[in-house]
């Protein structure tokens, strides 16, 4: 039997080609770190006008090894590794926790491009983590206030009140405090860059890192 949500999914179509262009990729080309390549392939989604491309999906594991996933905002990508930040009692902060390991996942359609990271996970000294916290908007220091992130929420109202309390504070006090709040750093292991093609000959060029520094290799898409 055919649902609605069948209909509608048999309707869209992937890389629209009047939106989207698929630019080539030699991957002979490719810079000898993945760090120089995604910062070029994310100038290129901002210049395409790609929207949110600093949006990716983060993928931790419970204690048991169950698998989550949602989206975060990436607060940065050098040496440290690629970071973003949640309250360390959240459920993705438990999860680290207890297996500090994630992967991360950028998808910018507009040039049918992905970005695959993934490795170990470590915190940020605290100092780090505030940092980065106050340098973000008010509106970013309130949610932190808010706090109890996560955790079973009785009423809409309930959320309203906490949340008018928190902007009052962080306007107060721009450079209050969130003991909870933490910059993590994912060190990548792996990062594989996938450019689509319209033939389905997609080009994915896989970084692995080693004893001697980066080894890179091709992927069957």
């Amino acid at each position: 039997m055919t649902t609605d949500l069948d209909e509608l999914l048999r309707s869209l179509r992937v890389w629209d080609p009047e939106v989207t262009e698929l630019p080539p990729f030699d991957p002979a080309a490719a810079p000898a770190d993945p760090l120089s390549l995604f910062t070029e392939w994310f100038a290129a989604a901002v210049t395409a006008g790609q929207t949110e491309p600093h949006t990716m999906s983060l993928a931790t594991a419970d204690e048991e090894g169950l698998p989550d996933v949602r989206i975060v905002m990436l607060h940065g990508a050098d040496a440290d590794g690629w970071s973003f930040a949640t309250h360390a009692t959240s459920r993705k902060g438990h999860h680290l926790a207890a297996r500090p390991y994630a992967a991360l996942g950028f998808y910018w359609p507009l040039l049918g491009r992905q970005v695959r990271v993934r490795g170990p996970v470590t915190a940020a000294p605290e100092k780090a983590g505030q940092a980065d916290l106050h340098a973000r908007s008010t509106g970013a220091l309130a949610a932190a206030l808010t706090g109890c992130q996560s955790e079973a929420l009785g009423s809409l109202a309930e959320l309203a009140r906490a949340s008018e309390a928190a902007w009052e504070h962080a306007q107060r006090e721009p450079d209050a405090p969130v003991p909870s709040w933490t910059l993590y750093h994912l060190q990548p292991e792996e990062v594989e860059f996938f450019q689509g093609d319209a033939r389905r000959r997609h080009v994915r060029l896989n970084y692995r890192r080693g004893s001697g520094g980066w080894a890179k290799e091709l992927l069957w898409p």
